[in-house]
């Protein structure tokens, strides 16, 4: 029974957690380790997507891979086990092959370890027997140490030492190392955008001083740390060979495969697997147009004052360093909207059979990404100042090309902006995104022969669509915000006057 324990004691496993929204399941896309490789605790390990997004796992202990359970690929349950680590490697290796034949059998469900008891709910997997493991987390939720996420290195050595092994007759802790704290240095914080951009330059994070709240790293310092390091001079010269491989090879795997084009003697049909955030946006979508009464209503905008108040607005000092465009006008003219009517930015409460009026405004963007679409929303988003707002906006759309949103980004939102116009559609009908209460729809702005002052011009124009709720808002509402949204548009000076 000792050797059993001791074991037991030696290897953990790191289960699929659950980020507490309602997941089943999560597909990995990617790997980080192998068998044999060091870990770290709060390393990441894998790569997974949810229902939400891709997200980054970090592991909860230091140790040695011992065994990868699932390909890359596999959609696995929340709650299985998913790699198991040698917290105390060196230890003897006569005891090294008793845990093989309680995890070959393990593909499809967890063994049963001493351990695993301790995992039994899936939000508190990996965390040990009650006192003292730290849960693990997905991005964007849980503790802020193990939310800011650096890919491994391949070879890094971890700081394992010979001495921490020896002791660990605390069985019931998760790391096995209560006195290695300090050699876990605490990890910069930066948003995701902000770690490309380091990447891209050359810049360690870990040497760059954070000006932003909560100490986090922005963009100036970033390129502040460049100007202080003249010695590194040769360096930047590799990374732009390296950006270009890296930018067309977006590494997380689509969840739509590209359906090639039909050839003599080929398949005649070709089926995907519907899965991660297309199967999500499925649900979703079929849930909200068989839940909510839809009404679309449509309205064509001369908004030529509009794209010359952008090209105005590149030019600014004060909005320098921004991404400026028409649909940041746009979000900008519908919050005015909103102020006006406050009645639009609610959402229908069914079980209690109550509106629920919003005071605050979580702004969705749709975002098409090669994942499928998402729609992550900008927190409070009345409160921002124009060159806020864009710098909200330009962080949102970077971030989800990059397939780096986190679920959290995506909760909450209260009205969405759908920009069907990129690519080159007039408008459409959206359906709502689920608990919200409507969407537009901007289209297209193009050249068209349009009245003004009395004589037949060209200008630019664009047909805007909002869909609502019809428990919520009905049509002289609805009618009446639109209307002002494309009053705003008309004549941009309203978004003084109206402010």
């Amino acid at each position: 029974m000792t050797m059993t324990a001791d074991i037991s004691a030696r290897y953990r496993e790191f289960r699929m957690p659950d980020v507490g929204e309602g997941l089943t399941e999560a597909e990995i896309l990617k790997w980080y380790v192998q068998p044999g490789d060091s870990v770290t605790d709060g390393q990441v390990v894998c790569e997974v997507e949810t229902a939400k997004a891709a997200v980054e796992l970090p592991i909860p202990y230091d140790g040695v891979v011992h065994e990868l359970r699932f390909g890359e690929g596999t959609t696995v349950d929340v709650g299985a086990a998913i790699i198991t680590v040698d917290v105390a490697p060196g230890s003897g290796g006569a005891q090294a092959p008793a845990p093989a034949p309680a995890s070959a059998p393990a593909p499809a469900s967890a063994p049963e370890q001493a351990g695993a008891p301790a995992a039994a709910s899936a939000s508190t997997a990996g965390a040990g027997p009650a006192g003292g493991g730290r849960t693990p987390v997905l991005v964007g939720y849980g503790v802020a140490e193990a939310s800011t996420k650096r890919r491994p290195r391949r070879g890094a050595a971890p700081a394992v030492p010979a001495a921490a092994a020896p002791a660990a007759p605390v069985p019931g802790q998760v790391n096995g190392h209560a006195g290695m704290a300090p050699a876990a240095p605490a990890r910069p914080l930066a948003k995701p955008p902000v770690r490309k951009l380091a990447r891209d330059l050359g810049v360690d994070l870990a040497t760059v001083t954070p000006s932003g709240p909560d100490g986090i790293i922005t963009r100036e310092d970033v390129h502040a740390a460049t100007a202080l390091l003249p010695e590194r001079a040769p360096a930047p010269a590799p990374s732009p060979a390296a950006a270009p491989s890296a930018a067309p090879a977006p590494e997380p795997v689509p969840a739509r495969a590209t359906v090639p084009a039909y050839a003599p003697g080929t398949a005649r049909e070709t089926r995907i697997p519907v899965k991660g955030v297309r199967k999500a946006t499925a649900a979703a979508m079929v849930g909200s147009a068989f839940t909510a009464p839809h009404v679309t209503e449509f309205l064509t905008v001369d908004v030529t004052r509009t794209m010359k108040l952008v090209e105005e607005l590149k030019s600014d000092k004060d909005m320098a360093g921004v991404r400026i465009s028409p649909l940041l006008l746009v979000a900008k003219a519908l919050l005015v909207a909103l102020k006006r009517h406050p009645d639009v930015n609610a959402a229908w409460d069914e079980a209690n059979q109550e509106i629920v009026l919003k005071h605050y405004v979580n702004l969705g963007i749709a975002a098409a990404t090669p994942r499928g679409l998402i729609v992550p929303n900008i927190k409070d988003a009345q409160d921002k100042t124009l060159p806020q707002l864009a710098e909200a906006l330009g962080e949102l759309i970077t971030t989800a090309r990059e397939g780096r949103t986190t679920p959290a980004a995506m909760q909450g939102g209260t009205v969405t902006i759908t920009n069907v116009g990129v690519f080159g559609v007039d408008t459409g009908t959206p359906i709502l995104n689920p608990g919200e209460s409507a969407i537009l729809a901007v289209g297209s702005i193009k050249p068209q022969p349009w009245v003004h002052k009395g004589k037949v011009r060209p200008r630019q124009v664009t047909t805007l669509a909002l869909s609502f709720d019809h428990r919520l808002i009905d049509g002289a509402l609805g009618s009446m915000f639109l209307a002002d949204v494309g009053a705003v548009l008309e004549q941009p000076k309203r978004l003084i006057t109206w402010a």
